[in-house]
């Protein structure tokens, strides 16, 4: 299943190893080491220029990838419900 982040990027949800509120991670000093390392080491991704509200940390064949994003988690997360639901819908 896919996961759509916000503007034209779409993900695997196979590959995400989290989703993060922004607001709420970046309080705490280890979180903001880990973003200025992977800004760093240039993980990161800006999904759109627009007001940041989440953060998706994904690993994709040994690669990580931090997905900055506009899109709130708990909208995040009702997608990935969402795509749950579907899949478990018997096909006929």
């Amino acid at each position: 299943m896919y996961l759509h982040l916000g503007q034209d990027t779409v993900i695997h949800t196979e590959d995400i190893v989290g989703i993060f509120d922004l607001d709420n991670a970046s309080v705490a000093k280890a979180t903001k080491e880990y973003l200025a390392q992977a800004q760093k080491r240039g993980w990161v991704v800006n999904v759109s220029y627009e007001i940041p509200k989440s953060f998706v940390v994904c690993v994709r064949e040994g690669r990580t990838t931090v997905y900055i994003s506009q899109i709130s988690t708990a909208t995040l997360l009702k997608r990935t419900s969402f795509l749950r639901g579907i899949a478990n819908i018997p096909r006929q």
